[in-house]
């Protein structure tokens, strides 16, 4: 069907061609294809690797000038004059990517605007060599068999090419280097910790995007026979870049259609020239609006069906070859590591050997330094002191992507999915790492002989770990447990000697935490060296070897997990709580402030809840439990107005929600604290607080900021400090108090205990229970249905999309 799809398109591109009356018809059809041909590139840029270039004009330029004075003062061949035009134009890519990738987002697309210009300068200024504002005339076109071919022929030889770089992208998309672009994309650090040199990716995409324009620049310069400094102005790139928005970022499709909308609809306003751009940009923006993501995704879509495919059924006793095959008895040795941030010593002088076959586990209260110790051993920190080393090999100076193929590998606190790829994608990207292969024979269309053998070891590695799920779903969809076990996998997929995992238990059900005990006991009986961080006591005293208890980043104990237990200090710092006494007493019937009536909603055409009601009171505490994927977190969005309800309604004192926004909604107070925490990481916790109150207009904001720094004391001293350095408590404890800074009516409060430490736990339901005592309504979803329980006022069971089960709750 693929090969049906290219050979209709030609045909297209040949009746039309040879209807074309005349030579103004054939110069709009030609100038489709070098847009598409350029379109192609920059897709390739924009659309995969994720970098927004608003100057390619000067490549266009560059391929074109080269090209053309090549042939017009030297008299070489075109098709030589392409090939050097084309090389030409890459190390132009290069040279200006090298430096320019040490910065991203807008920096990185002001400097290739900087480029745009400067390239336009250098044609009118160098007189000699380009002819200036008098361009450069009389270019010839290809010969064929030392004929001259006519414009029509030329025209048909670009649309060969075109759709040749089309299917030259389809192929590449769906190759190593096709994924790695769209990982780095998704998220850059995750593509670290797998062993991905971004710098070079990025690069190989600069490269090869610029390759495609110099070359469209070659034959745009051979069908209009005259070029000049006009021809490549800073217009010219941001209609490139339009081509690739308004056709569809990342489709194959998207470039053809985006190079026929705006090269057609231009001439349809040739009459009314005057306001040709304020036409085009309105038709932008609408389309925009409608289709964010282009013309072609909008379509994909909706009309793209595949078929599931699902991992086989497999004992945890059939360890996968692929898991253990680079396994050594090397220990990873830690000694006196250590690192400071400011005058905060986060890793204090640690200590630590994991040894092959065996677990060990590093447990501490929030802000002990546990996820910094992972970032020291994984080389995202370098540390101040200590060091590290895999039996005789030294990783203490190294960077990321040497400890990764050294063989460490980890996963992440928040988990870190490449999240535009399906599952199998994600597995496929870790188990190439940093050998994508020859960029040229991706171009050309070769296909990975050995791919299917690769796919049926993946799927044989997720159903080892535990996936049940379609193998092309896309990781975006996934829910909490599902994110766990392919993020698990995608570690796996590296072959390590060591296994570091930041709280994977984190927000799991008894049934999935109970599977992790026997899936990392199994790893580490195959020979793996499994470093745990966890705050799951039950997990970490069936798991381990060994335990190692931080506090404010140093080591308080060192032992056997029965020893941990009973150790004073770690009772005092972290396992010593006394179980609290909520005494929540049934509540009244009492009129409700939040309604939810017959919801049903979802995402795209997955329908997630189905007929579900529910009522919370004024000052009532109601918990929402049930298993990962049934549904909790959909309930809330939707109730949030961040998902569109299907059918029902949500009423808010009585008034329908529906056609509010959700800003509208905070206003009004109803509050979402989401999953994940979701602190503004780059502000302070003080500006973090500020914006909480950002739809506020009263003079007690101040006061309220105090107030909040009283209520979580452990924010007062970081309270100038940057979000994104916090622990994971810490952030928690931002979230809850920046939606209390809103004045909320009713907290809408999603899996608020996710990663924190026992003793923080019960601190935080304590808060939740004096908020409750002081009028404030809250709707919680929490995994810890037992500790929920004992502080609401009534609870719901959600179990697929729907309440099974609705109680009031009394101790």
């Amino acid at each position: 069907m693929r090969y049906l799809y290219w050979l209709v398109l030609f045909i297209v591109a040949l009746v039309a061609i040879l209807l074309a009356p005349n030579t103004y018809y054939l110069y709009i059809i030609g100038t489709i294809a070098i847009t598409t041909l350029v379109g192609v590139g920059l897709n390739i840029l924009t659309g995969l690797s994720g970098q927004v270039s608003i100057g390619h004009a000067g490549f266009f330029a560059i391929g074109a000038y080269t090209g053309s004075l090549l042939m017009t003062k030297l008299q070489w061949n075109f098709w030589l004059a392409t090939v050097i035009a084309v090389i030409v134009t890459v190390i132009t890519g290069i040279v200006l990517a090298a430096p320019a990738l040490r910065v991203q987002g807008p920096y990185l697309a002001m400097v290739t605007v900087a480029f745009g210009i400067i390239v336009e300068r250098v044609l009118i200024e160098w007189v000699d060599l380009t002819g200036g504002f008098g361009g450069i005339f009389n270019i010839p076109k290809p010969t064929l068999l030392n004929l001259q071919p006519a414009l029509r022929d030329v025209v048909l030889l670009a649309w060969i090419v075109a759709i040749l770089a089309l299917m030259s992208f389809a192929v590449l998309k769906n190759h190593p280097w096709g994924r790695a672009w769209q990982a780095v994309r998704d998220d850059e650090i995750a593509a670290t910790a797998i062993g991905l040199d971004i710098l070079r990716i990025r690069l190989m995409a600069f490269a090869v995007s610029a390759a495609f324009t110099g070359l469209g620049g070659v034959f745009f310069a051979a069908i209009v026979g005259f070029i000049s400094p006009d021809s490549f102005n800073f217009h010219r790139s941001i209609l490139f870049l339009l081509v690739v928005i308004l056709g569809g970022l990342g489709t194959v499709a998207g470039s053809v259609i985006g190079a026929i909308a705006l090269v057609i609809f231009p001439e349809l306003l040739n009459d009314f020239a005057e306001y040709q751009l304020l036409v085009f940009g309105i038709l932008l923006l609408l389309t925009l609006w409608l289709t964010p993501e282009g013309v072609v995704s909008f379509f994909v879509k909706r009309f793209r069906r595949s078929n599931p495919l699902y991992p086989p059924k497999m004992s945890l006793q059939d360890l996968p070859a692929l898991v253990v095959k680079n396994q050594t008895d090397l220990p990873l040795e830690v000694k006196q590591i250590g690192i400071s941030f400011g005058a905060i010593k986060a890793v204090d002088q640690v200590d630590l050997v994991a040894r092959s076959g065996t677990v060990t586990s590093v447990i501490g209260p929030n802000g002990a330094g546990k996820t910094t110790l992972l970032n020291l051993l994984t080389g995202f920190y370098r540390p101040d002191s200590g060091s590290i080393s895999l039996g005789k090999l030294n990783l203490t100076a190294k960077k990321t992507l040497d400890i990764v193929h050294s063989g460490l590998s980890r996963t992440f606190q928040t988990t870190r999915l490449f999240n535009s790829l399906s599952v199998l994608d994600n597995l496929l990207v870790a188990y190439a790492g940093d050998n994508l292969g020859n960029i040229l024979t991706a171009l050309l269309g070769w296909k990975d002989q050995q791919k299917s053998a690769i796919e049926i070891k993946l799927l044989g590695l997720l159903a080892f770990v535990g996936y049940r799920g379609d193998i092309h779903a896309q990781a975006a969809s996934l829910s909490f447990g599902d994110r766990r076990l392919v993020e698990i996998a995608r570690a796996l997929a590296t072959s390590p000697q060591v296994l570091l995992l930041d709280e994977p238990a984190a927000g799991l059900e008894q049934q999935q935490r109970d599977w992790l005990v026997k899936l990392f006991r199994r790893l580490a009986d195959g020979g793996i060296k499994v470093i745990i961080i966890e705050h799951d006591m039950n997990l970490v005293m069936q798991i381990s070897d060994r335990v190692v208890v931080l506090d404010r980043g140093k080591v308080i104990c060192n032992d056997i997990p029965a020893k941990v237990q009973n150790d004073p200090q770690v009772l005092e710092a972290y396992l010593g709580i006394t179980k609290s006494n909520f005494s929540r007493t049934a509540s009244e019937a009492k009129p409700p402030i939040l309604a939810v009536e017959n919801l049903t909603s979802g995402y795209g055409e997955l329908q997630v809840l189905q007929q579900v009601s529910l009522e919370v009171g004024q000052g009532e505490l109601v918990a929402v439990v049930g298993a990962n994927g049934a549904g909790k977190t959909t309930l809330l969005k939707t109730i949030a107005r961040l998902l569109t309800l299907r059918s029902g309604q949500v009423l808010f004192r009585g008034q329908n929600l529906s056609k509010l926004s959700p800003q509208q909604l905070a206003t009004k107070g109803v509050v979402l604290i989401p999953e994940g925490r979701q602190v503004f990481r780059q502000l302070t916790v003080i500006d973090n607080l500020r914006l909480g109150a950002f739809s506020r207009r009263d003079s007690h904001i101040e006061q309220d900021m105090e107030s909040m720094l009283d209520r979580f004391p452990a924010l007062k001293p970081l309270q100038n400090q940057r979000a994104g350095l916090l622990s994971g408590g810490e952030q928690q404890m931002l979230a809850i108090a920046r939606g209390l800074m809103a004045r909320p009516q009713i907290l809408l409060l999603d899996e608020p205990s996710l990663g924190l430490a026992p003793q923080l736990i019960v601190s935080l339901y304590e808060t939740l229970a004096s908020l409750c005592d002081e009028g404030i309504s809250i709707l919680l979803v929490d995994q810890m249905a037992q500790l929920a329980f004992s502080v609401a006022h009534r609870h719901y069971v959600l179990e697929t999309g729907k309440i099974i089960q609705a109680n009031k709750y009394t101790n």
